[in-house]
């Protein structure tokens, strides 16, 4: 038996004698029998599965906060791919803010890019179908460095923004915006000129026993450290910031005004036949891991899933806030799962839908049926 699911048994079998155990709900639905859960837990170490579950209870008229953790661990690497996308969205709204010429519906394109987009379209893009050039174009906007700083002057540490997503440059430089004011008048908009990553040091950095690039196998491990680092603890900080920003001090929170915190909040549940897309395609739960991620019934309107999800190099994360509002019922579960069976990475041989989403879709139908049947 693993390891760590047994410590979690010996602690309900010890002192069974002198009176009954109760598990906390995270540890419940991980020891659960349901074989989604159980053939996770029973490698666990393989997965290199982290989990942070808070519970939410508004009996004194306010949320107030517990959390529960399972091998959450900062210094244990993994690669959050597209969550990265959710405190950019978040810091370019707050941006938008700050700018008086400017605002969500603007319309742009990057410099040397023939593409041209709105704020408002590619944050919908973002949460809807987690498109990577939305996400590019508003790195253009802000930079890394101002990304990273304005997460730090928060409190969101650690977080460290280095590159783009779909493809991975070395280049610190971020290119200028042609902005319409108007249908007939642009301005520029300049780049900026960011600080060069360090390779990161922690464990789990390297992984794997192989890589593919440019079709050759390399057979050595693959290097993580000059990627983005964006773990459990500071994804949960950027969401419940944004879901709860009465409960941080004012220098803590996202500046953004009441428009803007409604139209992020609208556009992270949204799914994406809301959002414009063929649902055959972009079924509810494409981008809603927890509960739906692995079935394609449609999500009840009662219930909301604010979220951002990732997945890359055989990585998923899911952090979401869910409410039911007609069983009175809401939490905030952050959680990643490595499935790289053959250890080699970029092949595109993960076990993505056989594995992952089922494991993390169960986990959300388990801690959701513990709420539900929770006094508050």
């Amino acid at each position: 038996m693993n390891r760590l699911l047994a410590l979690l048994l010996v602690s309900v079998i010890y002192g069974c004698s002198e009176k009954k155990v109760v598990l906390n709900p995270l540890e419940a639905a991980l020891t659960s029998d349901h074989p989604k859960i159980k053939r996770v837990m029973d490698s666990v170490e393989q997965y290199e599965v982290q989990i942070r579950f808070t519970q939410i209870d508004r009996s004194t008229g306010k949320p107030l906060f517990k959390n529960y953790d399972f091998q959450v661990n900062e210094n244990k690497y993994f690669y959050p791919a597209s969550t990265v996308k959710f405190p950019i969205a978040v810091l370019a709204l707050e941006k938008l803010n700050n700018i008086d010429s400017i605002d969500l519906n603007s319309r742009y394109f990057v410099e040397g890019d023939s593409v041209e987009s709105n704020f408002a379209k590619d944050i919908s893009q973002i949460f809807a179908v987690s498109d990577n050039l939305a996400n590019n174009r508003l790195v253009e906007f802000m930079g890394m460095d101002h990304i990273n700083h304005q997460l730090d002057k928060k409190g969101i540490e650690p977080v460290r923004i280095s590159h783009r997503l779909g493809y991975h440059s070395d280049d610190p430089s971020t290119k200028p915006l042609i902005v319409f004011e108007n249908d007939s008048t642009t301005y520029l908009m300049e780049g900026t000129i960011n600080t060069t990553a360090e390779p990161l040091d922690l464990s789990g950095i390297k992984k794997g026993k192989g890589y593919f690039e440019e079709g050759e196998l390399i057979n050595e491990s693959f290097d993580f450290s000059l990627k983005n680092y964006y773990p459990i603890t500071a994804q949960h900080e950027v969401l419940k910031r944004v879901v709860f920003p009465e409960a941080y001090a004012k220098t803590e929170r996202f500046e953004l005004s009441p428009q803007q915190h409604e139209y992020l909040l609208e556009t992270m549940h949204t799914v994406p036949r809301k959002a414009g897309y063929d649902e055959a395609t972009y079924y509810d739960g494409y981008c809603k891991f927890f509960i739906y991620g692995d079935t394609k019934e449609r999500i009840p309107d009662h219930i909301k899933i604010y979220n951002k999800v990732g997945f890359a190099y055989g990585t998923l994360t899911d952090c979401a806030y869910i409410e039911d509002e007609k069983n009175d019922v809401e939490f905030l579960l952050t959680a990643t799962i490595l499935v790289n069976k053959d250890g080699v990475f970029n092949d595109n041989q993960y076990e993505y839908d056989e594995i992952g989403i089922p494991f993390l879709a169960e986990l959300g139908r388990q801690i959701y049926g513990l709420e539900l049947e929770r006094k508050k």
